[in-house]
């Protein structure tokens, strides 16, 4: 009998509110991602706020795949109560347990502040205990900064690429 599927819920950290991601945090999302410079390494260009509100409408709607879950949160700041950026996970079925694909983002200002691998962590703590076994990230070799952020998860490289990016692991104990 397969799992049931897994949905974001809000969880925290000593600063952060990771907020599952709603429609109604486009418009703030759109100001906080509106720096170029994020797209460096992923490539892109920052999305509006109505094409934010299409993006979180299509996630909301879950995946077209019914045994993955989008699992995806916004960061909030409590000190400030704003955004600083997000958190995501598609998880999917395996053998030997769950995997879940993580990325993050933190808007310019916020950057090196630790709000990302504060987040990466939180984010990894929950995973391990909606039963995944395996966390995986795609990081660009000359992000420093995410390999930053994946090294504090717990999260180390491997030989492995994929589209120019190195696949970083970490194996959850059952």
């Amino acid at each position: 009998m397969p799992e049931p599927l897994v949905s974001a819920e809000p969880l925290s950290t000593p600063r952060l509110d990771l907020l599952p991601l709603r429609v109604e945090h486009a418009e703030e999302m759109a100001a906080v991602l509106s720096d170029p410079a994020l797209h460096a390494f992923i490539g892109g260009v920052p999305l509006t706020a109505e094409e934010l509100r299409t993006r979180y409408e299509r996630l909301g709607a879950g995946a077209p795949d019914p045994a993955v879950s989008w699992c995806n949160w916004g960061l909030r700041l409590r000190a400030d109560a704003c955004l600083v950026g997000t958190v995501q996970a598609t998880i999917t079925p395996g053998h030997g347990g769950r995997t879940a694909e993580i990325a993050w983002v933190v808007g310019t200002p916020w950057q090196g502040r630790g709000f990302a691998s504060e987040a990466a962590r939180a984010l990894v703590a929950w995973l391990g205990r909606r039963s995944v076994r395996t966390v995986v990230a795609h990081i660009h070799p000359e992000h420093l900064a995410s390999a930053a952020v994946a090294t504090a998860a717990g999260l180390a490289p491997t030989e492995e690429e994929q589209d120019g990016e190195r696949r970083w692991r970490l194996g959850l104990p059952d």
